[in-house]
């Protein structure tokens, strides 16, 4: 047994023992909160005074870097991690979610990072709008890090992957956070966060950790801070109702349990693939980490004439779901993470069976393996059926464990609405084989829903599952659900920047974006600019290249390589009835001429040419016109070394192609792996 500890102000406080935290599988106490008070002035204060500075002496791509060995040095030490996720009840499987998704998390925003922002602590939110008619006033949007803490709250069924999903993002935008695990399971989250400092990879402060009450934090949270929740949405509506964050509109992003449903489509008949598929779904996501979590699918919603199918394939499976110490050989389903939980659960599904028929519980032969699990948080899968699905309490009240409630339809109308009486949920399900009902489903249901996975026989080879969330993807839902959103890749980064409309001339808008804004200054470069090594250029560097008088045998040769022999390029008398009035070069070929015009063909630093954005054709080019392009840094985004190739980074060149009366014909951005001067 041991005492858990806080990380607050860079050190390690708890020596003496409180509250005993027992094992969900036999009731034996594995470690106890500690009982000194923390001092939470002295915690804000080293965020915002060390910690926070530290962070922003880095930039993006510093700190994703950093998640980036992060998630390699937790992944070296997973297995203890998986000794202590045990004593939660978890299988090796839960577990696998909480610890290696978590890690997982930590890999997918160091990549996100890596790809998606500059290196530096200001991410332009483009594209620029022209607020003139001359283009010397322009506006665009700006994000930079905010000036404040994040507070994350987690809830107790994933304590790791809880705290990594919220930190991998916070810490990407360089915010400092205070870490509050829900204290069933905090003997996790403290070992994780004990291999994070450890590492020595993540800024003193970056990462602070709170076993046990929040006590006067939230009177020190100021108009910079960020509060983050995941938990009961009662919970949630009594921390945002604080009269401090209200006061200084303290954000508050809230994830919480739903009600969340699966719909058996009426084209679905017991002979499809697609209803093996919904029953596997309903019954893993009923003893997955034993039904505890937020995402699993409480109400299920079936055609009238399919419940007693539905019933009878859900209770073959569950009946062959061997429950009790995940240690013991067979086991697939493990405990409630606590005593407390367990009563909980029982309390509610007493309620729910009050308007219920109990079709699978206890009584089927319900008999945990393992030694002393008698002790343990045990509970068994529960299967009921609603009398009235329209009035049904499995529409307001959840059982969070491995409970679901079977909800008859007549018509997928009636069906749809149902699934809305949850009032709000994460994520719903929708198993069928009809394209058209997918379609008809997606107005109502997205309405209500903050994901939706359609499942079938193609989607299954792939299926992540109803109730995975995943970092490129947004996770939480309106309503009930809490209203707010985590994870969905850059977009949970943004959630801890402050976004900042900014207006000026395209040259000012150039240094504050770090972007070249077309018509802002440029540096005309004496040297070509493909001739320059990654840190020799920048932004604004820019070549005019010689001009080309575009003439028939270049469309002509074109069409003949292409094979591209549309009758604007050929067709003379169609040509002049057109609104153009008269034959036209390729757009292709305008791009192909272009980097004829503006390509150093000698080797050099330039490594490769492996994308082109936002193209567009402006003016037409007739035979007879002369073209010319102008080619500038536009942006510069750093690579981290790899060992399997050379130091480089990435340049995105801003090109614009004119013609003799100076008229845009082709506007494009390229981009260009650029080699480094100096390795590493």
């Amino acid at each position: 047994m041991s005492t858990l500890q806080s990380y607050i102000a860079g050190r390690w406080v708890g020596e003496r023992a409180a509250k005993p935290l027992a094992s969900a599988i036999n009731g034996r106490v594995v470690a106890h909160t500690h009982e000194e008070a923390l001092d939470f002035a002295e915690a804000m204060s080293f965020a915002r005074g060390t910690a926070l500075p530290g962070l922003l002496r880095t930039h993006f791509q510093d700190r994703a870097r950093v998640l980036k060995a992060l998630a390699a040095y937790l992944m070296e030490r997973k297995e203890e991690l998986y000794a202590i996720s045990a004593h939660t009840g978890s299988t090796r499987a839960d577990s696998w979610i909480d610890i290696e998704g978590g890690i997982g998390t930590l890999f997918a925003y160091a990549s996100i990072g890596g790809k998606d922002l500059p290196s530096s602590n200001v991410l332009h939110e483009g594209p620029p709008m022209r607020l003139g008619a001359n283009n010397h006033f322009i506006g665009s949007h700006v994000l930079v890090p905010k000036r404040g803490v994040a507070l994350h709250i987690n809830a107790f069924n994933f304590p790791m992957w809880g705290m990594l999903e919220k930190f991998a993002p916070s810490f990407l935008a360089g915010m400092p956070c205070l870490v509050k695990p829900a204290t069933a399971t905090s003997y996790v989250a403290e070992a994780c966060a004990r291999l994070i400092v450890d590492s020595g990879l993540v800024p003193t402060g970056a990462l602070q950790l709170i076993i046990g009450s929040t006590g006067d934090l939230f009177e020190r949270l100021d108009e910079a801070d960020v509060v983050t929740f995941t938990g009961s949405a009662d919970t949630a509506l009594m921390l945002k109702a604080h009269p401090n964050l209200l006061k200084k509109s303290v954000p508050f992003n809230a994830e919480a349990d739903s009600l969340n449903c699966a719909i058996l489509a009426p084209d679905v008949t017991p002979d499809d693939p697609e209803f093996d598929l919904f029953i596997k779904e309903v019954a893993r996501e009923m003893t997955a980490k034993a039904g505890q979590k937020c995402t699993a699918i409480r109400r299920t919603i079936v055609p009238a004439n399919r419940v007693d199918a539905v019933a009878t394939a859900l209770k073959a499976r569950l009946f062959r779901t061997v429950v009790g110490d995940p240690a013991v050989e067979g086991v697939r389903m493990g405990a409630l993470a606590s005593r407390a939980q367990q009563a909980d659960v029982a309390e509610r599904v007493a309620q729910l069976a009050k308007s219920c028929e109990l079709l699978f519980s206890e009584r089927d032969g319900f008999a945990p393996r393992g030694e002393g699990v008698s002790d343990g948080s045990f509970f068994a899968p529960t299967l009921l059926l609603a009398r009235d699905s329209a009035t049904s309490d499995a529409h307001h009240l959840e059982a969070f464990g491995p409970v679901t409630t079977l909800l008859p339809y007549g018509d997928f109308e009636e069906a749809l609405h149902l699934a809305t009486l949850g009032r709000g949920s994460l994520v719903g399900t929708l198993c069928t084989k009809t394209p058209a009902l997918a379609a008809q489903a997606v107005p109502t249901f997205a309405a209500w829903h903050g994901r939706m996975l359609v499942l079938d026989r193609e989607a299954a080879l792939e299926n992540t599952g109803h109730g995975s969330p995943l970092p490129k993807l947004k996770h939480g839902g309106p309503g009930r659900a809490g209203g707010g959103e985590e994870l969905g890749g850059l977009r949970a980064v943004k959630h801890y920047l402050q976004r900042c409309a900014v207006q000026g001339s395209p040259t000012m808008i150039s240094a504050i974006t770090g972007e070249y804004q077309r018509g802002g200054a440029v540096t005309e470069s004496d040297i070509h600019p493909f001739r320059r090594y990654f840190e020799d250029v920048e932004v604004g560097m820019s070549l005019l290249t010689h001009r080309r008088t575009v003439g028939e045998a270049d469309i002509v040769a074109f069409g003949g390589l292409s094979g591209d022999y549309f009758y604007m390029h050929f067709d003379e008398v169609a040509a002049k009835a057109s609104p153009f009035g008269r034959r036209i070069a390729h757009g292709y070929f305008v791009l192909s001429a272009a980097a004829g015009l503006f390509v150093s063909p000698a080797p050099g630093p330039v490594l490769a040419n492996y994308g082109l954005e936002n193209l567009r054709f402006v003016t037409p080019v007739a035979i007879g016109d002369t073209i010319q392009a102008r080619l500038t840094a536009k942006r510069k985004i750093d690579r981290p070394p790899r060992d399997d190739q050379p130091a480089q980074g990435v340049i995105g060149w801003d090109v614009a192609v004119t013609n003799q009366r100076d008229e845009l014909c082709a506007s494009y951005e390229i981009l260009t792996l650029v080699a480094k001067r100096v390795a590493g």
